[in-house]
C-alpha cells in the first residue's frame, strides 16, 4: 500500500499540467505494469448486481481524463434476446443500453426505428460512433466486453444509460407496472499514461507538447496583416526541425484556452535530409490530421491538409486540448525510388492563434462578445439558474434582459450584426435543460446559433433556429415550442457540461428596424415547459452520484419526455373512469344474497369492498379522491383480500363462535399481506391458499363435531360389522356433500373464476382497464355463484347419522332374532 500511495503521488507530480486528477471520478488505486506499457490504473468501479423494473432507467458515468489511454466495460445482465426478432418487439418493453459523451442519453427524442439497431458486440461495436453521433443505443446484451481506447472516443465524460422499455409511454403514469424485469452488473475500469508525453492505447507513441507564446498585438486602426484589436498566439515544437522517414508519423498536442477566431497550421522550411540532387521536396506529402480531444489517424480526424501544399485553417476551434498529427508520403518517388542516404523529410511545425481581447469576437474581433453570470434560483433544485450579462445595462433583479443595449454596432459587409453570449454549464448539471427564449414586440430579425466549446457561425454550430421552418427541429435534444415572428421558445435537452456560446445574427440591421424592444431569457431548467403542467419534476443522481438529472413523471394521460404528447383522451379518459369505477357495482350481487341469507358480516365484507375499490379506482384514474391514495390502496387490497377469504368461510356450517374465530385471524392476515407490498402477484394465490385452509378448518370443525361418536379403535375396525359401519359412514358423508351444493351454480362460480385469473394475467399498462373492470365483474359474480351453491340444511348430518343408527341397530337385532 504504501508503495502504490508513492508511485500515485509521483504520477500526479508527472501530470501537473492536470490538477484535476484528484478531482475527477476515481482515485489512484494502484499502478500497474502490464507488460512494456507504461499504463496505471485511473479508475475502476464495480457496479452490483441491479435489478431494472419496467419503464425504469439507470445512468452511469465515466470520467475520461486527458491522460487516458483506454477505458474497459464488461456488462452482465438477465436478458436473453433473440437480435432477429428485435423488429417484432415493441419498443416499449425492449431492454435498451445508450451512449453519449457529454451527457446523458434520452432514447425517447430519438426516431431511431428498431431496423437500425444492431447487436451490441466487440466486433459490431465502435467506440468512434459516439464521438460522430449524439447518441447510440442498442438492445442490451447478455454479456459484453468492450475496450475503447484515445484514439477511439475523446477525453471527456461518457454516460451509459440503461432503459427497460422507451417512447412516450415511459414517463406516463401508469395504474398498473407489468412486465419482466431484468438485472445487470457491470465493471468499468478506465486506464491511463504515466507520463504526459507518452499517449495511445498502449502508451507507447510519443506526443510532443508545442510551446506556445504571444506573438503580437495589433490594437491600432490597422496593420500589415489585416487584424485589428487581436492577438497573435504562435506555437512551435520545441525542437525546432523535425524529421519524418516515408509513411513515418509524428504527434504534437496544444491547449487551446481561450476563445479563438481560427487556428492556422503550417509547415515551415521542408527539406531533404540529407540534402539531394535528384529530389525537390515540393512533392513530398506533409499530411496534417487535426482531432479534438482525442488521437487523429488517417481514418478518424477531424481536420485534414497537405501542409507541403498549403497551410491547414480551423475556424473557431474549440477551447481544450488538440492532437496534431504530421504523416510524410511519397518519399520514396520523389528521390526517385533509389536507396539513397536520402531518407527523411524535415520541417518545422508553426502553429498561429489568433485571439480577440476580452468582450470581442467575430470577424476582425468587431462584434461584442459578453460572458453571461450565473444566477441561482431560491428554493429550487439544484443547478436550477438563469444567465445574465455582466454590466450596467442590465437590471440585476431581472430573470430576463434587453436585447438591445448590447447588440453589436459594427455590420459585418453592411449585411448583419453578430452578438455573443458565453455561459458555462458546471459539472454535475448536465441532466438540465438549457431554455433559450427571445420575446419582441415587432417582428424578430434574429437568428440564433448554440455551439459548445466554440464560436458558432452559419457554417459551423450545434443547434440553430432562424425561422419556424428553418431549425434544428426534429434532431435530437433540441425542442421547439410555440415560436412565431414575435416569438422564439426552444429548449437542449440534458445539455452537456462546459462552455456554450449563444450567437445572435441580427439581420438587415442597417434596415431602420431599431425601434421597438426585444427581450431575452436563458435560463437552466431541470423539466422543460414544468412538464407542460401535465406531470410532476423529479430528480435523481445516477449510478456515481457526481450528476442530478431531472425527468418528468406525468399524468396518466399524457407522456413523454415533457408530458407533451397525449395518450389517453379526455373522453377516452371518460371512459376508463366509467369502466373501473361501475365495474365494481357486481359486489352488489354477493352482498344482496348474504343479506337474504341473514349473513350479516359477509353482508358488510362485500358492500365495503365494492365501495372501497370504487373510490380506489376513481383516485386511481385522476377523477376524485376522497382520502390519500395509499389509505384507499390499502382498503381495496384488503377488503378484497378479504372477501375471497370470507366467501370460503361461508361454505361452512360451523357455528357462529367458530367463524368470529376464523374471521378474527383472517381479518389480521390479509391487513398484513395489505399494507406489505399489496400490489404483488403473489397475493393472489396467497388469498387463495388461505381461503382453501379457512374452509378446510371449517369442514373439520364441522365434522368432528357432529360424528365424533364414530371410534376408530383398532378392536373395531377388525371386526366386520364396524367396517362395514365405516363403509356405511363413508357414502352418507359423500351424499351429505353431494346435497350441501348446488353444482350448478358451484360449476358457474368456477367459470366466472377463471375468467377472473384469466383477465388478471393478460393485464398490461396497455390493457388495465378494460381488463381489471372484467375482472370486477367475473370476480365479484363468481363469489356470488359460490354463495348461491350452499344449501342451507338443517342438522342434515345428524340426521344422516340417526338413521344410519337405526338401520345398525335393526340389523343387529336381525342377526340376534335368527
Amino acid at each position: 500500500m504504501a508503495e502504490n500511495s508513492i508511485l500515485c503521488s509521483v504520477s500526479s507530480l508527472i501530470l501537473s499540467l492536470f490538477t484535476i486528477f484528484s478531482s475527477l471520478f476515481g482515485h489512484c488505486n494502484s499502478i500497474e505494469q502490464l507488460g512494456d506499457y507504461n499504463t496505471f490504473t485511473i479508475s475502476s468501479f464495480k457496479y452490483p448486481e441491479t435489478q431494472i423494473r419496467p419503464f425504469d432507467m439507470r445512468y452511469l458515468r465515466v470520467d475520461l481524463p486527458p491522460w487516458f489511454s483506454s477505458m474497459s466495460i464488461a456488462l452482465k445482465s438477465s436478458v436473453n434476446l433473440d437480435i432477429r426478432s428485435v423488429e417484432k418487439i415493441p419498443k416499449s418493453v425492449l431492454p435498451m443500453i445508450c451512449f453519449r459523451e457529454g451527457s446523458l442519453p434520452l432514447p425517447d427524442v430519438s426516431n431511431t426505428s428498431l431496423k437500425e439497431l444492431v447487436s451490441l458486440s466487440n466486433s459490431s461495436f465502435d467506440g468512434t460512433e459516439i464521438l460522430q453521433n449524439s447518441e447510440q443505443c442498442y438492445p442490451v446484451p447478455r454479456n459484453m466486453t468492450i475496450k475503447l481506447t484515445n484514439e477511439q472516443i475523446s477525453a471527456s465524460v461518457l454516460y451509459f444509460g440503461l432503459f427497460n422499455g422507451v417512447g412516450p409511454t415511459r414517463t406516463q403514469s401508469k395504474m398498473i407496472v407489468r412486465g419482466p424485469s431484468y438485472s445487470f452488473a457491470a465493471n468499468i475500469t478506465v486506464e491511463g499514461c504515466l507520463t504526459s508525453t507518452m499517449q495511445g492505447q498502449y502508451c507507447n507513441q510519443t506526443v510532443e507538447q508545442l510551446s506556445c507564446g504571444l506573438s503580437r498585438n495589433n490594437s491600432g486602426n490597422g496593420s500589415a496583416s489585416g487584424f485589428f484589436n487581436q492577438s497573435m498566439v504562435s506555437c512551435r515544437n520545441n525542437f525546432e526541425t523535425s524529421c519524418l522517414g516515408d509513411e513515418e508519423m509524428k504527434i504534437y498536442t496544444l491547449e487551446i484556452l481561450r476563445m479563438a477566431e481560427f487556428l492556422t497550421i503550417s509547415a515551415e522550411n521542408v527539406r531533404l535530409r540529407p540534402l539531394s540532387n535528384t529530389g525537390n521536396s515540393s512533392g513530398i506529402d506533409l499530411i496534417c490530421y487535426a482531432r479534438y480531444g482525442a488521437m487523429p489517424s488517417a481514418t478518424v480526424h477531424d481536420y485534414s491538409g497537405n501542409l507541403n501544399k498549403s497551410p491547414l485553417v480551423i475556424n473557431s476551434p474549440k477551447v481544450g486540448q488538440w492532437y496534431i498529427s504530421i504523416l510524410a508520403l511519397n518519399l520514396s518517388k520523389v528521390i526517385g525510388g533509389s536507396h539513397s542516404n536520402v531518407s527523411q523529410v524535415c520541417y518545422s511545425l508553426e502553429l498561429q492563434e489568433l485571439e480577440c481581447p476580452l468582450g470581442k469576437a467575430g470577424p476582425n474581433c468587431l462584434s461584442e462578445r459578453y460572458m453571461l453570470q450565473t444566477v441561482l434560483r431560491k428554493y429550487s433544485t439544484p443547478f436550477e439558474s438563469y444567465f445574465l450579462p455582466y454590466g450596467e445595462k442590465v437590471m440585476s433583479d431581472a430573470a430576463n434582459f434587453l436585447l438591445e443595449p448590447l447588440l453589436s454596432n459594427y455590420s459585418f459587409g453592411g449585411v448583419d450584426t453578430w452578438t455573443y453570449f458565453i455561459l458555462d454549464i458546471p459539472r454535475g448539471a448536465a441532466g438540465g435543460n438549457l431554455h433559450v427564449r427571445l420575446t419582441s414586440d415587432r417582428k424578430m430579425n434574429y437568428e440564433v446559433y448554440v455551439r459548445n466549446g466554440g464560436l458558432p457561425s452559419l457554417v459551423n454550430w450545434d443547434f440553430y433556429y432562424v425561422n419556424k421552418s428553418s431549425s434544428s427541429h426534429g434532431s435530437m435534444f433540441f425542442v421547439l415550442y410555440s415560436s412565431s415572428e414575435e416569438k422564439v421558445d426552444f429548449y437542449i435537452l440534458y445539455i452537456k457540461e462546459g462552455i456554450w456560446n449563444i450567437a445572435l445574427r441580427n439581420i438587415n440591421s442597417t434596415g431602420g428596424t431599431s425601434s421597438g424592444q426585444t427581450t431575452m431569457s436563458i435560463s437552466l431548467e431541470r423539466c422543460p415547459r414544468r412538464c407542460s403542467y401535465h406531470g410532476d419534476c423529479r430528480s435523481a443522481l445516477d449510478a456515481s452520484g457526481l450528476t442530478s438529472y431531472s425527468f418528468c413523471a406525468c399524468d396518466r394521460n399524457h407522456g413523454g419526455f415533457d408530458c407533451s404528447i397525449e395518450i389517453v383522451s379526455h373522453q377516452g379518459h371518460i371512459w376508463q373512469s366509467i369502466a373501473l369505477i361501475a365495474s365494481n357495482g357486481a359486489a352488489v350481487f354477493p352482498a344482496f344474497w348474504a343479506l337474504r341469507q341473514k349473513a350479516f358480516a359477509e353482508w358488510v365484507i362485500y358492500t365495503a369492498s365494492g365501495i372501497s375499490s370504487g373510490l380506489y379506482h376513481a383516485c386511481d384514474v385522476g377523477t376524485w379522491c376522497a382520502l390519500s391514495f395509499g389509505v384507499l390502496q390499502f382498503f381495496d387490497f384488503w377488503l378484497s383480500f378479504l372477501a375471497v377469504v370470507s366467501t370460503f368461510v361461508y361454505l361452512t356450517t360451523i357455528g357462529e363462535v367458530y367463524k368470529r374465530a376464523i374471521h378474527t385471524v383472517v381479518t389480521i392476515l390479509t391487513a398484513l399481506m395489505a399494507i406489505t407490498k399489496a400490489t404483488r402477484s403473489s397475493n393472489i394465490i396467497l388469498v387463495m391458499a388461505i381461503g382453501a385452509l379457512a374452509l378446510f378448518v371449517g369442514w373439520l370443525i364441522e365434522f368432528s363435531t357432529k360424528y365424533r361418536s364414530i371410534s376408530f379403535s383398532m378392536d373395531l375396525c377388525l371386526n366386520t360389522l364396524e367396517r362395514w359401519r365405516i363403509r356405511e359412514w363413508v357414502n352418507n358423508l359423500i351424499k351429505t356433500i353431494m346435497k350441501r351444493f348446488r353444482w350448478g351454480f358451484l360449476l358457474a362460480g368456477f367459470i366466472a373464476l377463471a375468467m377472473a385469473a384469466i383477465s388478471r394475467n393478460l393485464e398490461s399498462s396497455q390493457n388495465y382497464w378494460i381488463l381489471h373492470s372484467v375482472w370486477h365483474v367475473t370476480i365479484y359474480t363468481s363469489s356470488f355463484f359460490f354463495l348461491c351453491s350452499k344449501v342451507n340444511t338443517i342438522n342434515s348430518g345428524n340426521e344422516g347419522q340417526t338413521d344410519g343408527n337405526y338401520h345398525l341397530t335393526r340389523q343387529d337385532s336381525l342377526s340376534r332374532g335368527s
